[in-house]
């Protein structure tokens, strides 16, 4: 009997144990609980501790309220232009009614992969390759308002849709490379060009400039050789005017006879036998006068008198000071020379104006001039 007993309080034990499985469940955070009851859904139990009738009611399964992320496999999609891309898809979605979730659809992620498939196909289908890949924020909004308009009776919000990856043929990749190659190599021969023109208009404005400055330098340098060979002329010209003017007025100072012509003479035939190569004398027409004026003293030569009367006449001849920079002054060689001149012309005169005189006064005041003497010999040097 005891056995009996002992045995009936086990199994009554073990059936409030499972009693009170069967009739407490606990929910985990962000989870709910679909309760059916004969089959039937019943409610749906939050996240903690819930109470449920043993036996009858049944959670059936448990919903994941948070955001999800599910990776489809690459699928292929054909373009516009007829050409064959691979595109990887990520879709971000959350369940918000576990109850649409559950009993109106089967499988809710092969449902999203599939409607994902045929929107994506859909908008690719309609623009080529370059816009595939280049428009990605547009297939991303396209898919995305697709979801979640598809999905919404199923009681899931997509929240992103992001295309991973587009893959072209290897063809067209070996093309898009030889494309891009080309395109690279253009701009560095655009940009090399553009370089070379900017250095040859660079060096022309460089040439053009040096050429301006040469030439302005030509025209400065002619300039200043013009005003010193202007300036040089004009000296000369006063040196020459200065020399002109100190030889006219030493022989009116000095009152030339017939003497000092025939010793002028005297003077230039040396000059004229300078040169190893003079082999002819050009002689003057006047030298036979000249030297029988010399040799006698009772011939006088025309237009040449033997004593010359009256008083001295002088002709002005300007400032003393030549306009000639310091460097021709008296202390030059054109000055000493023409003083030289003067000094030998007086030297000459002077023995002839002594006999002449001694002769007028031995005469008593004769008109007839008396004969010249005879010239002094030039110094020897």
């Amino acid at each position: 009997m005891p056995v009996v007993v002992l045995v009936l309080l086990a199994l009554l034990l073990v059936f409030v144990i499972t009693v009170l499985v069967k009739t407490v469940r606990i929910v985990p955070q962000a989870r709910a609980g679909i309760v059916e009851r004969f089959g039937k859904y019943k409610q749906t139990l939050p996240a903690g501790l819930n109470i449920v009738v043993p036996f009858i009611d049944k959670v059936r399964y448990l919903i994941d309220l948070r955001e999800q992320v599910v990776s489809f496999p690459p699928s292929s999609v054909i373009t516009e232009d007829n050409l064959t891309v691979e595109i990887d898809t990520v879709i971000y979605f959350q369940v918000i009614d576990p109850v649409a979730a559950t009993y109106e659809i089967a499988n809710y992620i092969q449902a999203v992969e599939q409607i994902t498939m045929t929107t994506l196909r859909n908008i690719v289908g309609g623009m080529d390759l370059e816009q595939t890949l280049t428009s990605r924020e547009t297939i991303n909004s396209g898919l995305r308002g697709v979801l979640d308009e598809a999905t919404g009776k199923w009681g899931i919000r997509v929240g992103r849709v992001e295309i991973k990856s587009i893959d072209p043929p290897p063809s067209i990749k070996d093309t898009m490379e030889k494309q891009m190659r080309a395109d690279r190599d253009k701009r560095a021969a655009i940009l090399t060009a553009e370089g070379q023109r900017q250095s040859a208009i660079l060096t022309a404005e460089g040439q053009k400039q040096s050429a301006i400055l040469q030439a302005e330098g030509a025209r400065e340098s002619a300039i200043l050789r013009a005003q010193a060979d202007r300036e040089s002329a004009i000296l000369r010209a006063q040196g020459e005017g200065q020399a002109i003017q100190t030889v006219f007025q030493a022989i009116h100072d000095g009152r030339p006879d017939q003497s000092l012509l025939a010793y002028q003479y005297l003077q230039m035939m040396p000059k004229i036998a300078e040169g190893d190569a003079n082999k002819v004398w050009i002689v003057p027409s006047e030298i036979g006068k000249a030297l029988e004026g010399l040799g006698s003293t009772m011939n006088n030569l025309q237009g040449i008198p033997q004593e010359v009367d009256g008083p001295r006449t002088r002709v002005d001849m300007g400032p003393s000071d030549p306009q000639v920079p310091s460097a021709v002054g008296e202390g030059s060689e054109a000055t000493a020379a023409v003083q030289a001149a003067i000094r030998e012309a007086e030297d000459a005169a002077q023995p002839r104006r002594a006999a002449a005189a001694a002769a007028g006064e031995g005469d008593g005041g004769s008109e007839s001039p008396a004969p010249p003497a005879p010239p002094t010999a030039p110094p020897t040097s």
